[in-house]
């Protein structure tokens, strides 16, 4: 690579955006030119940073990397506009507001494909036990995997903004959008695409125009079946996945994150019953994904590597699985397409 150093911007200064800064200050080769957010309490003061109220304006600045920490309506814009300025992109999930939105990326990334690089903020496949689930699926050790159980629930949809996440109009979905995704992409990780899904998705609690509770089932064309409870009533944050092999069972309870809600994260593995085998299990202490994921990211652009975690192609899967859950419900099908 020509370049001393990549030059990076930020679209979006909130939490997200300013963890994901502490990150790559401390990555050698990166530069932040350049942040914007449209809440005054953002602003930064840094001479060699330039500071917009507007992300547009970001698109005036020589950049090579762009961060993207939006609303959700600003998401697949944002992504856009990045593409068709020769931009790498680092989005945060949900990719966009709906499948069609994304489809649009889709169209623009085509035509630039092997010249940028477009990754999603899958965030939790970095975590330490997903790591560590993974391998062990994909090794066989315990067999074929049979069923999944999960279950992710906060105690409400976070008002931000003057509260942006409650508005279908800015946000798209509820819980299952914001939150859900996470679950849906690692179930999709553990055991490849689902051919059939129903499910039962429901406002009746917090009565915003977005859901509160999504309940799912899935089939794989394997016949592993999972089942997913994606919840804004779970009044203490709750991290859980049930993977279950021919020999044994994987649990997986509580995840690393900004709040430190969700319990300590541990995994247990249990064989089936036998009189010679224990229990394994392990937590961790330290969350490692942010730093994981973004030195990946780095890395793909320096080195030219291929985008193997939160390309664009499994973010299509996984909103298209958001749709048909969406959908699969008659009676909230009529408020999604509403």
């Amino acid at each position: 690579m020509k370049k001393s150093y990549l030059k990076v911007g930020i679209a979006g200064y909130g939490y997200v955006g300013q963890k994901r800064r502490k990150i790559l200050n401390n990555i050698s080769g990166i530069k932040i030119v350049a942040i914007s957010d449209n809440n005054p309490k953002y602003r930064i003061n840094e001479k060699k940073i330039k500071f917009f109220k507007n992300y547009n304006d970001l698109f005036s600045e020589d950049l090579d990397v762009l961060f993207i920490s939006l609303p959700n309506k600003y998401a697949a814009d944002a992504t856009i506009k990045a593409i068709k300025n020769n931009i790498n992109v680092f989005c945060e999930k949900p990719p966009a507001r709906n499948i069609n939105e994304l489809k649009e990326v889709l169209k623009e990334f085509k035509k630039k494909r092997g010249k940028i690089k477009l990754k999603y903020g899958f965030n939790h496949r970095y975590h330490d036990s997903i790591i560590w689930a993974k391998k062990i699926i994909d090794s066989k050790k315990y067999g074929k995997l049979i069923n999944l159980k999960g279950l992710y629930g906060k105690s409400k949809i976070i008002s931000l903004k003057g509260g942006w996440r409650t508005k279908k109009s800015m946000a798209g979905g509820g819980i299952l959008l914001d939150q859900g995704i996470h679950m849906l992409d690692l179930m999709r990780y553990f055991c490849g695409d689902f051919a059939e899904i129903k499910s039962f998705v429901s406002n009746y609690y917090w009565k915003h125009k977005v859901e509160d509770n999504a309940y799912i089932i899935m089939r794989s064309n394997k016949k592993i079946v999972a089942m997913l409870h994606s919840t804004a009533t779970q009044w203490q944050h709750q991290f859980r996945i049930e993977i279950t092999l021919e020999k044994a069972l994987i649990y997986l309870t509580g995840i690393l994150s900004g709040s430190m809600t969700y319990g300590e994260e541990k995994i247990e593995i249990q064989p089936k019953l036998s009189k010679n085998k224990k229990t394994t299990k392990r937590s961790f202490n330290k969350d490692l994904s942010w730093k994981r994921e973004i030195s990946e990211y780095i890395d793909c652009i320096k080195f030219n590597k291929k985008i193997y975690n939160g390309t664009i192609f499994e973010s299509i899967k996984v909103m298209k699985m958001i749709d048909t859950i969406y959908k699969s419900d008659n009676e909230w099908k009529e408020k999604y397409l509403g």
